[in-house]
């Protein structure tokens, strides 16, 4: 198991938020924190403590008017850990290459693959093809409906047809690099991880899967470790002192250390 940090970007500042507020209308989103740094500023100190792996997230729409602040930020994160971050926001088999010159080792798409509720085959063909396998990373953040987990697109507005299971996870890892799964329900809420969700990656045996949602505690960090067989990544948001929260990134980092 491994630490993967993040720098969420909205609006052009780098904020914590409840995933499932997000809107596009009006930019809008329940934030639990914003901070006082730029993005650059968080890629930075994850260099200095060797921490690789993490994701940028843009939250805004590409046609929103604060894309190109947002864009701005991430640009000058992936500048500063050049080959360090994953990427992730409105990106295409088109503009794919751009943020992996800037310094990106990956770049993250949901909705480009997932279209009108199910999986676009062409276009995921089309954007493994441009990147490459190893330079891709599938985000695949999903909700429970009924008793099973279904994948979000429209920055987790909207629900596709696709369930996660085991054979979607090995259909699609013949594409990408890496899993990319946050748990939108509890994401940005500090009230627990989905268990039921972590165990189901868990029985799955492939390619690198890094969890995010509801991480509060070294404790928690414990239970992920066990539950995920020490398969699956953590990352840890609003929960951290770095965003507001009461865990110790100093902690956690040591965590990790040993």
């Amino acid at each position: 198991m491994e630490f993967r940090p993040c720098i969420d970007i909205h609006n052009g500042a780098v904020k914590q938020i409840v995933g499932s507020s997000l809107r596009d209308a009006g930019d809008t989103a329940v934030a639990n924190f914003v901070s006082d740094h730029d993005a650059a500023y968080y890629a930075k100190k994850y260099r200095e403590d060797g921490f690789a792996g993490g994701h940028v997230i843009m939250l805004n729409a590409r046609d929103s008017s604060c894309f190109a602040e947002t864009e701005k930020q991430a640009l000058a994160a992936l500048s500063a850990f050049p080959g360090g971050l994953q990427i992730g926001g409105g990106i295409t088999d088109e503009n794919a290459g751009r943020y992996l010159d800037a310094g990106a080792s990956h770049v993250i798409t949901t909705s480009f693959v997932f279209r009108q509720g199910r999986i676009d085959r062409d276009a995921l063909r089309r954007i493994s093809s441009a990147v490459g396998k190893a330079h891709l990373v599938l985000d695949l953040s999903c909700k429970k409906k009924g008793d099973r987990y279904f994948v979000m697109t429209d920055r987790w507005q909207t629900f596709t047809e696709e369930a996660v299971t085991e054979t979607l996870l090995t259909e699609l890892a013949g594409f990408c690099d890496e899993f990319l799964v946050h748990a939108v329900d509890v994401e940005g809420k500090a009230s627990g991880m989905e268990t039921e969700l972590i165990r189901l990656l868990a029985r799955w045996d492939g390619i690198p899967v890094t969890y995010a949602g509801g991480i509060t505690s070294l404790p928690d960090l414990d239970a992920l470790e066990q539950m995920g067989s020490s398969r699956i990544h953590a990352t840890i948001g609003s929960a951290l002192d770095l965003f507001g929260g009461t865990l110790s990134y100093e902690k956690v980092k040591e965590y990790f250390k040993k």
